[in-house]
């Protein structure tokens, strides 16, 4: 799969997720054969206006190599001045948030609420075009609701002002990330533009994403919640959809593994006192569905070291060793 002059490995992508796939994470879904991971998204304003937490936000490494950093925005003047500090960190792609359905983001006006003015989106996607020459790619969702489905109408203006590929994903804002995603509507853009069209919701399984291919013809797939806690969900449906062959879950063990090494890694990029606290929502992730996995919860919720919380968690495993 081809974006812009990007060429990937293959067509499964991290999809962006605040909170979520910051450079440990991007790191370790790398290894398991992401194609393409995606950074949390990042203000425009926070770039341009100097924000210490959005600078963070752009740090990418080598490894994790190609990386589309996704921004946030509502005016073309200071989307272009955030796309020239963008450029000192060399990502390969750029990527527009037309699809963040958080009050906070669409009460000012971005993320799924540009779906409601496409004149404004159209302008935007000009400009960041204009302003570099890092391939642009826009994510979206269905539309605002049910009654302003437009996705395949920005998806067209996205790719008439120069967009080199479109993510859409099958809900509503007004749906969040309740009921179920709508892949029809993904066949509708991909029948609609030329650009590559990649599908995103509700893909938990393999299985599931061979499903999206063949009900939209999508170019490829981007995986949000289905990786969270699961970075093997990758390495398992490039195989499954290379082979048709089924790689086994991890184990308790496998899993508990990952939750030390993360947070080995949150602890080294961040430091202790905040990697500990965030690696607190991971293992929630990491363990659900586990036996005691509410008892573990609530002990690695009150860690407040690297080593209490390492102890906790050796202490699982064990319960999972024959």
């Amino acid at each position: 799969m081809k974006i812009g002059r990007v060429e990937l490995e293959n067509p499964v992508i991290l999809a962006p997720m605040a909170g979520v796939t910051d450079l440990p994470f991007r790191k370790i879904v790398k290894e398991f054969g992401c194609g393409l991971v995606c950074t949390e998204m990042v203000s425009a304003k926070g770039l341009v206006y100097g924000s210490s937490r959005t600078e963070e936000l752009l740090t990418i490494s080598k490894e994790e190599r190609p990386v589309s950093l996704q921004i946030f925005g509502t005016e073309p003047e200071i989307m272009i001045k955030a796309v020239g500090k963008i450029e000192e960190y060399r990502p390969d792609i750029i990527d527009l948030n037309l699809g963040c359905p958080t009050p906070k983001i669409v009460k000012g006006g971005a993320g799924a609420a540009l779906m409601k003015k496409p004149d404004l989106v159209r302008q935007i996607v000009t400009a960041l075009v204009k302003a570099t020459e890092i391939p642009i790619t826009v994510k979206m969702r269905k539309g605002w609701d049910e009654n302003n489905v437009n996705a395949v109408e920005i998806a067209q203006i996205a790719e008439k002002s120069g967009a080199q590929a479109v993510a859409v994903h099958g809900r509503t804002r007004e749906q969040f990330y309740s009921g179920e995603a709508d892949w029809e509507i993904i066949k509708e853009v991909k029948e609609k533009v030329k650009i590559p069209v990649i599908g995103n919701g509700d893909i938990f399984r393999p299985q599931d994403a061979e499903e999206i291919i063949k009900t939209t013809g999508c170019d490829g797939i981007m995986i949000g919640r289905g990786a969270q806690g699961n970075p093997w969900i990758f390495k398992r449906t490039l195989h499954y959809l290379e082979t048709g062959e089924l790689l086994p879950l991890p184990t308790p063990q496998d899993r508990i593994e990952m939750v030390i090494r993360h947070l080995e890694d949150l602890v080294e990029y961040k430091g202790e006192y905040v990697g500990v606290r965030e690696m607190r929502r991971h293992t929630v992730q990491y363990i659900k569905g586990l036996h005691s996995c509410t008892k573990v919860k609530e002990k690695v919720n009150q860690a407040e070291t690297t080593e209490k919380m390492k102890t906790i968690l050796h202490n699982y495993k064990e319960r999972f060793m024959d």
